[in-house]
Parts: structure tokens; C-alpha cells; sequence
């Protein structure tokens, strides 16, 4: 049985039909895992651009109707920019509701559909590669098509800032989200952190290896972990997710026996490695909220991080994990793996349990309910 404050809050806030709207679902992100667990929450509607075949976050049955709006592209460009389009032409439908959720860069643009309704836009950061690391972002397209990415930046800023315009709520992530929606977006946000679902997570023996569960891209900097692990080949890496940067971090860990990549994996083979493990690595580059640090205070595994973004709020060094510099070296990761040793790690349980509380289920409802009240004028 659900908690009472959370069978209230589900309660609540479905009286009203809902949909919920998010770019798609391709990896086992955070933001498509919290758009997915608000809307079995609300019983909402779930639209997003395109979903993954055989994706596991759909192996239970979803409460509500599921709509896609096209399907997955293999060409980055191509994919944004139909994405782009068909939140922007498709969803006239989303107008039937009393209430809609916006999560991401593109389903807002749909938000011109509901003027005048009531929207909430749930945001995990305004589009990095239209802000504030749009030259990082640049820099990974091959030199001939840069001038296509600009082209495209240029049509797309203007029409998401004009999309926020209807929004009746913006609610971010955490308050390194917050600042930098006042600072580029010029506006406030009130701060709800993504929920951790305590009950799916267990802690088991260690078995002596560290865990990289998020994405494989190039701002997660998953390279600083493999660089710091060719040079500790008495330690074990395990690097269980996937992304665009899958080839290259493999070719880069290529002859050493103690890196293992296992690909995207289902829900049950995740908890059971975030389970053994002595603890997990998260390193992003200024990361904006950081669930998979929170997943694993959850079950009660320490967190090394890169000490900046969302990172700060949620691990406190020295108690539920250990910061890094903002920008750290694979040495400096190497010296905090050696001295993380089995005695130290399960020493750190107990809190790192205690953190995750802070970012239980109930209080993201909660959270989410007081933000549709505050638009209601409840």
C-alpha cells in the first residue's frame, strides 16, 4: 500500500484529466523515468515524440493512453528538428485537457496548442546546447555541418522561449536548474526534485566493484572514469548504460579486463548491480539534477561526484560520498577510488540511506500537487 500522503496527492491531482508531454524515450534517462512515474501517479495521458522498441520502462502497463508522434531518426539533426515539428503540429489534441506537464526542449513548443490552460512545465534544464553550452555542442558536429546546427539553434530558441510564455508554472529540478532558468530564461521557478522510488532499492554485499550508470555522452565525461581505472588495475569499473559515446569509450578501454561495459540493461539486472557494488561514479560536467547519485544512496552505495550543479545539493561529501573537483582529472578520481575502500564505503550506508529520503515519491507529489494548487489559486 502506497503511503497515505502519496494515495492523497494521486488523489488530488487526477481529479482533472491530465497529459503529460516529454521528448521521448530512447535511454532509461531520469527525466523520462519521472515523467513516467508522475504520470502512473496522475493516471495521465503519456505523449512523447518516439519511444525505443522494447524499452523497459514499458514492460508494466502504462494506467493511461500512450501516443508517439513519429518515429525515431537515426541522424541527430534530422531527429531534432521533426521533433521540433511535430510537438509544434501534432498535438492539437492536447487542447481536450484540463491540465497539461511539459518536460524537455521540444514538447513545449506544443505548449502554443493550450493557451490559456493551465501548463506546467517541468524543467531538467533549459536546452544546454542553446544556452550556456552551445559552443561545447557545436564543437562535437563535424565542422561541414556546424552552420546547419547554428541555423537550426537560431529557429528554435526564439519559438522555446515564446512556448514558455504559456506556461502557468515553470518547476525545475533542483537549484542549480532554477538559476540558470532565471538566468537565461529570465524566470523563476519554484524547486521540486525528481522522486526516487525507495522501496525498488536493496543493498547487498559488496563485491568490490565501482558503477557508472549514466549516459554515455561526452558531458557525462565517463572517459575520466575509464582513464582512471587503465591506471588502478586492481580496481573494477562496471559501466552499465549506453549512448553515442558507447564505441569510443570502448575502443578507449580496449586491453584492460578490468573495465566492463554491459550496455543498456533491464531494471532487475540494474538494482542488482547498483546493489553489489562499493560505489558508483558520477562525474558529469555541471550536472543538473543527478538521479543515478541519488539511485545510489538509495541502496545505500556512496557516490563520488564532480563537485558541481545538481551534484552539491543532493551527495554531501565526506558523508554520503566524496567531491571531486568541478573538472577532475582521472588522477584525482583514481586517488578517491583507492582510498574508498570496503570498511569506508559500508561505513557510509546508513547516511547515504537517510540522503536518498530526501528525494522519496511522496515528496515529489506533494511538490507536484502544491505547484498545480498555486495555479489553481488553491
Amino acid at each position: 500500500m502506497p503511503p497515505a500522503d502519496v494515495t492523497q496527492a494521486r488523489t488530488r491531482a487526477s481529479e482533472k484529466s491530465t497529459v503529460i508531454l516529454h521528448d521521448y524515450v530512447e535511454q532509461t534517462d531520469g527525466g523520462s523515468r519521472l515523467c513516467l512515474m508522475l504520470g502512473r501517479a496522475l493516471e495521465a495521458d503519456f505523449c512523447c515524440g518516439f519511444i525505443r522498441s522494447g524499452h523497459p520502462f514499458f514492460v508494466e502497463p502504462y494506467p493511461g493512453q500512450v501516443r508517439t508522434l513519429m518515429t525515431g531518426l537515426p541522424v541527430p539533426l534530422a531527429r531534432q528538428l521533426a521533433l521540433a515539428l511535430a510537438f509544434t503540429h501534432r498535438t492539437r489534441f492536447i487542447g481536450d485537457y484540463d491540465a497539461a506537464v511539459f518536460s524537455g526542449a521540444y514538447a513545449p513548443l506544443a505548449a502554443q496548442n493550450r493557451a490559456g490552460q493551465i501548463n506546467v512545465y517541468y524543467c531538467h534544464t533549459p536546452p544546454r546546447f542553446l544556452y550556456d553550452q552551445h559552443d561545447f555542442f557545436l564543437s562535437l558536429v563535424a565542422w561541414p555541418l556546424r552552420p546547419l546546427l547554428s541555423a537550426f539553434c537560431q529557429w528554435l530558441r526564439p519559438r522555446y522561449e515564446a512556448s514558455l510564455k504559456h506556461m502557468s508554472v515553470v518547476v525545475a529540478n533542483s537549484q542549480a536548474v532554477r538559476d540558470r532558468v532565471q538566468r537565461y530564461l529570465g524566470l523563476d521557478a519554484r524547486v521540486v526534485y525528481p522522486p526516487c522510488d525507495m522501496d525498488r532499492y536493496r543493498s547487498g554485499p559488496d563485491q568490490g566493484y565501482f558503477l557508472s550508470m549514466v549516459r554515455l555522452d561526452r558531458l557525462k565525461r565517463v572517459g575520466v572514469a575509464v582513464q582512471a581505472f587503465k591506471g588502478l588495475p586492481g580496481q573494477r569499473l562496471v559501466i552499465a548504460s549506453d549512448g553515442p559515446e558507447a564505441a569510443n569509450l570502448r575502443r578507449l578501454a580496449a586491453g584492460h579486463d578490468n573495465i566492463e561495459f554491459t550496455g543498456m540493461v533491464d531494471e532487475e539486472r540494474r538494482l542488482d548491480l547498483l546493489a553489489h557494488c562499493r560505489a558508483t561514479i558520477c562525474v558529469s560536467r555541471d550536472e543538473d539534477f543527478g538521479m543515478a547519485a541519488v539511485e545510489s544512496m538509495a541502496a545505500g552505495k556512496p557516490v563520488i561526484v564532480a563537485a558541481a550543479g545538481g551534484l552539491v545539493e543532493t551527495v554531501v561529501d565526506g558523508e554520503t560520498g566524496v567531491w571531486l573537483p568541478p573538472a577532475p582529472t582521472p588522477e584525482d578520481l583514481a586517488r578517491a577510488v583507492s582510498a574508498l575502500d570496503a570498511n569506508a564505503a559500508n561505513g557510509l550506508a546508513e547516511a547515504c540511506r537517510e540522503r536518498a529520503e530526501h528525494y522519496s515519491t511522496a515528496r515529489f507529489l506533494t511538490g507536484m500537487e502544491e505547484a498545480f494548487q498555486h495555479v489553481r489559486g488553491l
